[in-house]
């Protein structure tokens, strides 16, 4: 009886090595010829898979998106959550992450040079966004009675922290333990929170003096 291959799961086996590929020798060095021999096949077995390295590369930036949308809106186990413990899982903070976050910046470190990258780029940044905003609405009540500006700068500042923690964790992951990711995150969070409800009061009391 032939043998029964499950196409979409070797997929994303090779996409998930080139993942590693790339994070481990970087986007120009991670060669269809290294990411076949990584993953144990010849080249003709991944061009039955995929056209061209490109297309390797779509399916890996997919895959981590798809991990990084079931971390971020997976049940808590044991605790009420709240918005650090949920961003907390887009942070570096293990091997496995730091791996799919060094992946994430040899891709950026191509896109200004690639109009299809930066095309895709866009696609994951919509993504983040879409991902963030989320779990700012479930975790903050307060976050539907801001105005729709004072949401966006908070979405858009998050975003910014969340990617700047992962720069500072993958240039120098000794200097960034996964501790003080989470401390420079709650205090970011801290502030916004804080800033966008002073902001609304402030404004609130400049109408009812008019």
């Amino acid at each position: 009886m032939p043998k029964i291959v499950d196409h979409e799961r070797r997929r994303d086996q090779i996409a998930l090595v080139a993942c590693r590929v790339v994070a481990a020798h970087g986007f120009e060095q991670a060669t269809v010829v290294r990411i076949a021999r990584a993953a144990g096949y010849t080249t003709g077995m991944l061009a039955h898979y995929f056209d061209s390295k490109q297309e390797i590369i779509l399916a890996a930036l997919r895959l981590i998106m798809r991990r990084m949308e079931q971390r971020l809106t997976r049940p808590s186990e044991g605790h009420e959550a709240n918005l650090l413990a949920v961003l907390t899982e887009a942070l570096p903070i293990d091997a496995r992450r730091l791996q799919e976050c060094a992946f994430w910046m040899a891709f950026w470190g191509q896109v200004s040079s690639d109009r299809r990258l930066k095309r895709i780029n866009a696609w994951v940044h919509r993504e983040y966004l879409r991902l963030y905003r989320r779990c700012l609405e479930q975790q903050w009540p307060e976050w539907a009675g801001w105005r729709a500006a004072r949401r966006d700068e908070v979405l858009r500042s998050v975003v910014i922290c969340i990617n700047g923690l992962t720069a500072s964790a993958v240039s120098s992951p000794r200097d960034w333990p996964a501790e003080r990711q989470v401390r420079q995150l709650r205090l970011h969070l801290d502030l916004l929170r804080d800033w966008a409800g002073r902001t609304r009061v402030l404004a609130a009391g400049r109408r009812a003096g008019r």
